[in-house]
């Protein structure tokens, strides 16, 4: 075991402070990370607070970890020391089910393990994440990460990245489509950046007449005002794809009205209430609605490899350790563009 420098949360209302956890040793198929850049995600705010209802303390909040790799197994085959890597949302997964089978991961019908706020298979070990100096995990569920990128803004698509890419391409986005995107945030920047590299013709759907510049210039070909009535009527029947990233109550129905036929909306924003959507609205155009989650090791690293060839990192704003309750509170207003990202280097001081 190896003691590992972390912040950590110790109760719901606390803010989070230096914690001191205990790392194993890697095993003959584990890789240990030097941690350098940890981005910070909205689920970080509310599993530190216990929102969800299932957080467990104390709590070392991250998944949007890249570092270097210090230490590997014995017989660990894909990486070698001294290489980048990354590690996402989920650290392990129960490898035998169907979805685990098909490199979906995510989709683990026994749970995949969480990097943090979740147990190890043991069903004892408390997981912990990124905000931390160091983190070991199983060569398998490790992601390689280029160097031709910069380590701040790769960060933040081991989850707003990958959350925003997987469906989009599993709804097969391509040149000829008309794709909205709802909310400029962290997932929403990297929904346009995505949308408007694979061909499509991308609109950026905001309350927010301030968000217009930024729209633009992250590849937004128009910029739609969503509290102008006359705007809203005059996109009705207009989008194949409706990406909605927003997490705050809002009208589905407002929106499901500005997909064509046979159009969809992706919801990867989660409200806290359920939303109510008359049949009509689905069946008169025949409109799907569908969620999507994360992705696989294997889909996550196809993300990671389309972005160093296409030169695509998130927003990012970096951020000493000592300054995270300061940027929960600016998240939530947000007061961003488009990601906090946490240098690990001040946590090693």
């Amino acid at each position: 075991m190896s003691t590992t420098k972390a912040y950590a949360a110790h109760s719901a209302g606390a803010h989070l402070s230096p914690f001191g956890l205990q790392r194993r040793e890697p095993g003959i198929h584990d890789v240990q990370i030097e941690i350098l850049y940890c981005g910070v995600c909205h689920s970080d705010v509310h599993q530190v607070r216990n929102e969800w209802g299932n957080s467990i303390y104390p709590m070392v909040p991250g998944h949007e970890i890249v570092g270097r790799i210090t230490r590997i197994g014995d017989q660990v085959k894909l990486f070698k020391v001294g290489d980048l890597a990354g590690v996402g949302c989920f650290v392990d997964s129960c490898r035998t089910c169907p979805s685990c089978l098909k490199g979906e991961e995510n989709y683990c019908e026994n749970g995949m393990i969480s990097t943090y706020n979740g147990y190890e298979k043991d069903g004892k070990t408390p997981t912990y994440g990124g905000y931390s100096t160091q983190i070991v995990v199983d060569e398998k569920y490790t992601l390689k990460v280029s160097d031709k990128l910069p380590l701040k803004g790769v960060a933040p698509l081991l989850c707003a990245g990958i959350t925003t890419y997987s469906p989009l391409r599993h709804v097969g986005v391509k040149k000829g489509h008309k794709v909205a995107v709802l909310g400029l945030g962290g997932l929403g920047h990297m929904a346009v950046k995505f949308a408007a590299s694979f061909g499509a013709e991308v609109t950026m759907l905001s309350s927010s007449p301030s968000k217009k510049t930024d729209a633009e210039k992250l590849g937004a070909h128009h910029f739609a005002l969503t509290s102008d009535a006359n705007v809203m009527k005059s996109l009705q029947n207009q989008f194949d794809v409706i990406l909605n990233t927003v997490s705050a109550p809002h009208d589905y129905n407002m929106y499901l009205n500005l997909l064509n036929t046979n159009g969809t909306m992706i919801v990867v924003g989660a409200p806290p209430a359920p939303a109510q959507i008359p049949a009509f609205n689905l069946i008169m155009k025949r409109r799907s609605i569908m969620g999507s989650l994360i992705g696989g090791i294997k889909e996550t690293q196809e993300m990671l490899d389309y972005c160093a060839e296409h030169q695509i990192v998130s927003d990012v704003e970096v951020i000493d350790i000592s300054r995270i309750d300061e940027a929960y509170e600016r998240m939530l207003k947000g007061d961003v563009r488009y990601r906090f990202v946490i240098d690990i280097a001040s946590l090693k001081n």
